[in-house]
């Protein structure tokens, strides 16, 4: 799976947020997107999703043009995550994954034997098989966000896009979400995550693409992209990059007064 976008511009009619915009995620890789408020991640995620039209430029999926794909086709190429997700009905946990199989059969069709062993499969492969029963209202937050990139499992899709998927996430949950965004890169999908936190990206990602001054200001290894002068000028504030004794690199902010 080869998600690209060309010279892509991003918005709404009243207003361009980014433009230029030429990046590539591939299958068992974690391609982190980062950038201040207003940089346009949100924005960008939509538009991969097939839910914004671009305003320029154009977005393939193994070389067939987004834009010429039904809704259906596009779910049964990219699958996404969001930040959370307050259901209104005390739906079960196993009711919320199998709302993934919709790209599978259609959204009136009953769930299907294969369906429901897809679902459980999906739990099981994250330790929450257990869980399938209770109602999704009634777990807790982390689980909650599991169960919804479980429902991304489900959806058999070879991307998943996760919109910043840690942000409500305490930080214990937040380091099982991020181990299990790496395990799925090394079983061969591709992930795309966009994060406020630098850590993440030096945590998980394989490449990172930076966000800033309506467009793409630059891409590369977590290391080469998320270095103190860049953070600087985007945040405005002093970090320093430290590689622990076990090899993890971390980013540590100034907090001293001006």
């Amino acid at each position: 799976m080869r998600l690209e976008t060309q010279d892509l511009a991003i918005g709404y009619p009243e207003r361009r947020v980014a433009e230029g915009i030429n990046l590539t995620a591939n299958a068992g890789e974690v391609l982190c997107l980062l950038g201040p408020n207003g940089s346009g991640k949100t924005t960008l995620f939509r538009t991969l999703l097939g839910l914004l039209k671009p305003l320029g430029g154009g977005i393939t999926c193994d070389g067939a043009a987004l834009a010429a794909l039904s809704r259906q086709d596009i779910a049964r190429r990219i699958a996404y995550v969001p930040q959370a997700h307050n259901a209104s009905f005390p739906f079960t946990v196993k009711d919320i994954v199998l709302m993934g199989r919709t790209a599978h059969r259609g959204a009136f069709s009953a769930p299907s034997a294969r369906d429901h062993e897809s679902a459980m499969e999906a739990l099981a492969s994250l330790g929450m098989a257990t869980l399938a029963g209770r109602e999704y209202t009634r777990i807790s937050g982390g689980q909650r966000q599991m169960v919804l990139i479980a429902r991304a499992l489900a959806q058999a899709a070879p991307l998943i896009v996760m919109d910043e998927p840690t942000a409500s996430l305490d930080f214990g949950n937040q380091v099982k979400v991020l181990s299990r965004v790496r395990a799925l890169a090394e079983k061969g999908l591709g992930v795309v995550l966009s994060t406020h936190d630098p850590d993440h990206a030096f945590a998980v990602g394989d490449r990172v693409v930076f966000l800033d001054q309506g467009g793409i200001v630059a891409e590369g290894a977590p290391q080469e992209v998320l270095t103190p002068e860049r953070l600087m000028e985007a945040y405005g504030i002093n970090v320093e990059i430290v590689r622990l004794p076990g090899g993890q690199i971390v980013c540590a902010p100034s907090y001293k007064a001006e």
